[in-house]
C-alpha cells in the first residue's frame, strides 16, 4: 500500500461525520453571533463574529497545515450554515440569552469536537505529537482568539478563568498519545477526548475552576521556609 492509500485510509477512519462537523460550526457561530448581539453590533458585526466563532479555528488550522484553500471556503455548506446561525442570533438574541446553561454545555461539546478535528487532521498530515497537540488546541480556540481581536480586547484564553485552551490542550495531548504511539483505535479515542474536553470545560464553569497563572517558585519556597521556621 502506497503513501497516498495509507493517508486515504487514515482519513476515512478518522473522519468526523459531516452532520457533526456542521453542528459544531453552528454552535460556534451561535456563540459568536450572540456575543455580537449583546454588544449591540450591526448585522455585519453579528455575521463577522459568527464566522469567526464557527469557522475561525478551522481557517487557522488549514493555514498552518498548508491545506489551501481552507475547507471553510471550499465546502459549499459552511458559509450558508454560519449565515443562518448569524440570522438566528440577530433576530432571537433575547431568547437565546435565556439558554445560557444550555449554550455553555453545547459550547463545551463544540470545543471537544474542534479539538479532535484539528488534532486528527494534523495526525493525517503525519506531524509529530507536539504539533498534533498545537494544531488541535489552535483549532479549538482559534475562533475565540479572532473574536477577541475583532472586539479589541485581550484574548480570553490568556486570562485566568474557566478552562478553555487548557481543556483543549489536555484533550489533544491524550489523543496524540493514544492514537499515535500507542496505536489505539482512533474512533474510541476521539469519543473519549470529546467527553473529556467537554467535561473539563463545563466543570470549570460551574465549579469556578481557573486556569493556573504564572508563579514565582523561588519566592514561594522562601515563604514556606520562613513560615516553617516561625512555627518551629
Amino acid at each position: 500500500m502506497g503513501l497516498v492509500e495509507i493517508i486515504a485510509a487514515a482519513d476515512t477512519a478518522l473522519r468526523i461525520p459531516a452532520a457533526v462537523d456542521l453542528a459544531a460550526i453552528v454552535i460556534g457561530a451561535l456563540t459568536g453571533g450572540l456575543l455580537a448581539a449583546r454588544e449591540g453590533f450591526a448585522v455585519s458585526g453579528v455575521l463577522l463574529l459568527a464566522v469567526s466563532g464557527g469557522l475561525g479555528g478551522g481557517l487557522i488550522r488549514d493555514v498552518l497545515l498548508g491545506d489551501l484553500p481552507p475547507v471553510a471556503m471550499t465546502n459549499p455548506a459552511y458559509l450558508p450554515t454560519v449565515s443562518i446561525a448569524a440570522a438566528v442570533t440577530f433576530y432571537f438574541s433575547g431568547w437565546l440569552a435565556r439558554l445560557t446553561g444550555l449554550l455553555v454545555v453545547l459550547d463545551a461539546i463544540t470545543l471537544g469536537f474542534f479539538t479532535v478535528i484539528g488534532a486528527q487532521k494534523a495526525q493525517i498530515a503525519g506531524l509529530p505529537s507536539a504539533s498534533v497537540v498545537f494544531i488541535g488546541t489552535a483549532t479549538a480556540v482559534g475562533g475565540a482568539v479572532i473574536r477577541d481581536v475583532l472586539l479589541a480586547q485581550r484574548a480570553d484564553i490568556v486570562q485566568p478563568g474557566p478552562y478553555n485552551a487548557v481543556a483543549a490542550m489536555i484533550g489533544a495531548s491524550l489523543l496524540a498519545v493514544l492514537a499515535g504511539p500507542l496505536g489505539v483505535d482512533p474512533l474510541p479515542v476521539a469519543a473519549a477526548v470529546i467527553v473529556l474536553v467537554a467535561t473539563l470545560r463545563v466543570l470549570s464553569v460551574w465549579r469556578g475552576w481557573e486556569a493556573p497563572v504564572a508563579v514565582d517558585l523561588p519566592e514561594r519556597t522562601r515563604t514556606r521556609l520562613r513560615r516553617r521556621r516561625r512555627r518551629e
